[in-house]
């Protein structure tokens, strides 16, 4: 995809944040009318069940896959050039960021993905969530947490400064990642047709894995052409959130696909609403709500800082492109979360009850 001659009309930065209100706009309408959910997911299979959300859940991912390694195969895309994957990985920062990821999503009733598609609809608890996600992931990031996040993650790192792409690991042929998504795909039509999921709900499932394809070869053909450097990424919302509020706080903030991408799911997700009709105020039903959601979005703020991701981030984005600390890290996840459905909510509702 040759994209000099939009460069003659609008310059690198603008094209990049239009990129990313591209792919967010795209995730959010998809997210939004699938009501994917990675805390969903990983609650029905802590519980036994491989039931509706678990469908979806697999399908975005296989899509994601599918549609990435695809592209990589018709030289649209090329992994090694991924910013996650040109960079050192943490196995430390995997394990413990992923496990307390998935323990917060479960507090917060959300991963951040999901608070972002929420608020959108006028979810206030999921706003309020957000926004604390938000504000740690940058204290992570550059702030006050910043050594705390950096000595975890030193403790054990990838080899070579650069990550582990796991087909090459194992000595795969390029293929195979395919062929592992096509599997994955025909699970997840299989449950599909078990939990009798329509095909609409499927559509934009699969939506949303190619939402992250397309960040993926966008952010790729522009930086093939760029006079200055662009980083090839695609669909995560730890870092974007966290440079998301620092623009709009800093003077001469530069935009950037990250910057567009964070505006462009809650775009997308309140026009998808608004025409569903299901745009609504919900708030807090009490004080022990609250505490949850403000507990659960500041564990998923410093865990995914510390992971190299978040739900979406690692688990789909990175997977796609088979990134070794993002498959651990997206494990590490749904472990946690487990762990806290067994222990939190379980006891509640009576084990092993969807």
């Amino acid at each position: 995809m040759d994209l000099s001659s939009l460069l003659d009309y609008v310059n690198e930065a603008n094209l990049a944040a239009f990129f990313g209100l591209l792919t967010g706009v795209v995730f959010g309408v998809a997210a939004q009318r699938s009501s994917f959910c990675l805390r969903a997911a990983t609650v029905e299979f802590a519980r036994g069940r491989l039931g509706p959300r678990m469908s979806v859940w697999l399908l975005t991912f296989s899509t994601a896959v599918v549609w990435v390694q695809g592209a990589q195969s018709l030289g649209l895309f090329r992994a090694e050039d991924a910013r996650m994957m040109a960079v050192a990985g943490s196995w430390s920062g995997a394990v413990i960021g992923g496990l307390m990821f998935g323990a917060g999503m479960v507090l917060a009733r959300g991963c951040s993905g999901r608070l972002l598609v929420l608020a959108a609809t006028g979810n206030l608890r999921s706003l309020i969530a957000g926004l604390i996600f938000a504000v740690v992931a940058q204290m992570s990031l550059h702030g006050w947490l910043a050594p705390l996040r950096g000595a975890l993650a030193g403790l054990w790192v990838t080899p070579s400064g650069r990550n582990i792409n796991l087909l090459a690991a194992l000595s795969l042929p390029d293929w195979s990642g395919v062929l592992l998504g096509l599997a994955v795909a025909a699970l997840a039509l299989v449950l599909a047709r078990r939990n009798q999921i329509g095909a609409r709900v499927l559509v934009f499932a699969s939506g949303v894995g190619f939402a992250v394809a397309l960040g993926w070869v966008l952010t790729f053909s522009l930086a093939q052409v760029a006079f200055d450097p662009v980083s090839v990424t695609s669909a995560t919302f730890s870092g974007p959130s966290a440079k998301t509020l620092m623009f709009f706080l800093v003077p001469d903030a530069v935009p950037e696909f990250d910057i567009g991408l964070v505006p462009g799911v809650f775009l997308g997700a309140f026009l998808a609403a608004a025409v569903s009709k299901e745009l609504r105020f919900q708030g807090f039903e009490g004080i022990g709500q609250m505490r949850r959601a403000m507990a659960g979005a500041a564990l998923m703020g410093f865990g995914a800082m510390l992971a190299g991701g978040c739900a979406i981030g690692a688990g789909v984005t990175g997977a796609s492109i088979f990134v070794a600390t993002a498959w651990l890290a997206a494990l590490c996840m749904w472990i946690g979360a487990a762990l806290t459905d067994f222990f939190v909510d379980q006891p509640k509702t009576g084990r092993g009850s969807a």
